[in-house]
């Protein structure tokens, strides 16, 4: 299976860099990962909201020039469908069994995803109603996949 990760920002602080490696090596065995990082928007201290919308669509134009009709689409925003673990696992069996070899997951910055990334997505998940930094997100998502392989393979990591 082929994985997109299309991120907005960078991971600039050196734990999130390692974190985010360490997942990566571990998925190696099970899939071809690639990161693709999407500059993040610049705006105002206090931003308007109109400033904010702005942003966010020049970023959702970023992404989408990475994300090829090919690919199933799972964008992350707070309003999305919550999973399981082992619903993600099962979601990545089907998708394999289906012949959908390849699916990119999207998360976006720190003012959320335009909303004409979420209408490309074929499935919208949330990890929470919660917030989270993206940097945090995409750790938690490399780990998610890791833990959803394993699952697959009923091997015990996920207990």
């Amino acid at each position: 299976m082929r994985i997109k990760l299309v991120a907005v920002g960078k991971l600039k602080e050196k734990y999130w860099r390692e974190a985010a490696s360490e997942y990566l090596k571990r998925l190696a065995p099970f899939a071809r990962v690639e990161v693709v990082e999407i500059a993040e928007e610049k705006f105002p201290d206090n931003p308007s909201a109109r400033q904010m919308e702005q942003a966010v669509d020049k970023e959702g134009e970023r992404i989408l020039e990475h994300i090829s009709p090919s690919f199933y689409v799972v964008p992350l925003a707070v309003d999305g469908q919550m999973l399981s673990s082992e619903q993600l696992a099962e979601m990545l069996g089907r998708l394999a069994m289906e012949g959908k070899s390849q699916v990119a997951f999207v998360i976006g910055g720190a003012c959320g995803l335009a909303g004409k990334v979420i209408e490309k997505g074929d499935l919208v998940i949330s990890f929470s109603r919660m917030t989270f930094p993206h940097q945090l997100m995409r750790v938690l998502l490399l780990e998610q996949l890791y833990r959803g392989f394993k699952i697959l393979r009923g091997e015990p990591y996920h207990r």
